[in-house]
């Protein structure tokens, strides 16, 4: 429980404490599942953020999608994990579906370049408006490589 303070004047100050409850969103998923519902697309509930990880030749593709944040970024963490173990020619990230993206999954996106040896390819590909304005904002559009298809990054000089 969250206490709000709320204030007024009417001739002086008056305050008064009331209390809000916070319902987070997995919540409601849980509630959901135990209930017996079909959880299907469609149904207001998160997309799964990483579609596929495929090779490419010597490359690693990482494709996202949905909204990425805070509630998803250990699975974000964990696909980059692996498309960096092998320490692959490039890795690209694809975010052509990625409908949202917020400081933490960023930081995850900063996180999986620093592990690699050549940071130079580590490659973003196909940022909608949403994602290139918060790559924009944060500063980060001067700091990786973003390039405007999965194919131009592919084929760019790393």
């Amino acid at each position: 429980m969250r206490e709000r303070l709320h204030t007024a004047t009417a001739g002086g100050l008056i305050a008064r404490r009331q209390r809000v409850a916070m319902t987070p969103l997995r919540a409601h998923v849980q509630l959901t599942k135990e209930t017996g519902g079909q959880l299907a697309e469609g149904d207001g509930l998160r997309k799964e953020p990483v579609l596929a990880v495929e090779a490419v030749g010597q490359a690693c593709v990482v494709r996202l999608g949905g909204e990425l944040d805070l509630y998803n970024a250990p699975q974000v963490r964990e696909a980059l994990a692996e498309a960096t173990a092998d320490s692959p020619q490039r890795v690209v990230v694809d975010l052509s579906e990625v409908e949202f993206i917020d400081s933490t999954a960023l930081g995850v996106l900063i996180e999986a370049r620093a592990n690699l040896n050549n940071r130079r390819a580590f490659l973003l590909a196909a940022p909608g408006l949403e994602t290139q304005r918060a790559l924009e904002i944060s500063g980060l559009d001067r700091h990786f490589t973003v390039h405007a298809s999965v194919s131009e990054a592919l084929l760019a000089k790393v």
